[in-house]
């Protein structure tokens, strides 16, 4: 039952914090343009429910074309922009997600969509960690507000089959207040070593 009243709640907060936001989006596309060349948004192939594969949007951070040098971004990369660098801080540069809500493909809370190819593709994860992918992927979940980027993959994906199978609106409720707290802190917001293996 959660799950419909979840996708009703998503859609009602979605539009108010664009609304809202709008002002705030406005200004840092600005900013953006004058920092460095490039578009505004940066869009990356995902893997959504069911390992369906949907377009993310988020603020651009770095320099074009930087992603082909490595996926991790530690603290103090050369690749990141001055105003991406405060993006990333604050997490402002997510705000284009609330139009993935809209869409229908992510929610607020929920696993965090995994790469297509990173840390393997979606044919590569077992039955058991399929589950992640049973509800649609989050601007923020449990994972995130339990180790974030210092958690290996392997532990990541567990703690996403655990919220899968305990979704509950207090759950998210929690996890959403952990989020603002872990962003007023700026805490585990760079990756300190690699979280999958090379294969």
């Amino acid at each position: 039952m959660y799950k419909y009243f979840k996708i009703v709640l998503d859609y009602i907060f979605a539009i108010i914090l664009t609304i809202i936001l709008l002002p705030i989006y406005i200004v840092i596309c600005i900013l953006i343009k004058l920092d460095s060349k490039g578009p505004i948004l940066f869009r990356q192939k995902r893997l959504g429910v069911r390992g369906k594969v949907f377009e993310i949007y988020k603020f651009r951070t770095m320099k074009v074309n930087s992603e082909k040098y490595g996926v991790y971004s530690g603290k103090d990369d050369p690749r990141v922009t001055k105003i991406g660098s405060f993006l990333r801080k604050t997490s402002l540069d997510e705000i284009p997600q609330l139009w993935n809500i809209l869409k229908g493909e992510m929610s607020f809370v929920g696993p965090r969509p995994a790469l297509t190819y990173h840390p393997w593709p979606f044919e590569k994860y077992t039955e058991h960690q399929k589950h992640m992918f049973d509800v649609k992927p989050g601007i923020t979940g449990y994972a995130q507000v339990n180790g974030r980027k210092n958690v290996p993959w392997p532990e990541r994906i567990e703690m996403n089959v655990y919220y899968v199978n305990n979704m509950s609106f207090l759950l998210d409720l929690k996890i959403l207040i952990k989020t603002f707290v872990k962003v007023a802190r700026n805490e585990d917001n760079f990756n300190v070593n690699e979280t999958a293996h090379k294969e």
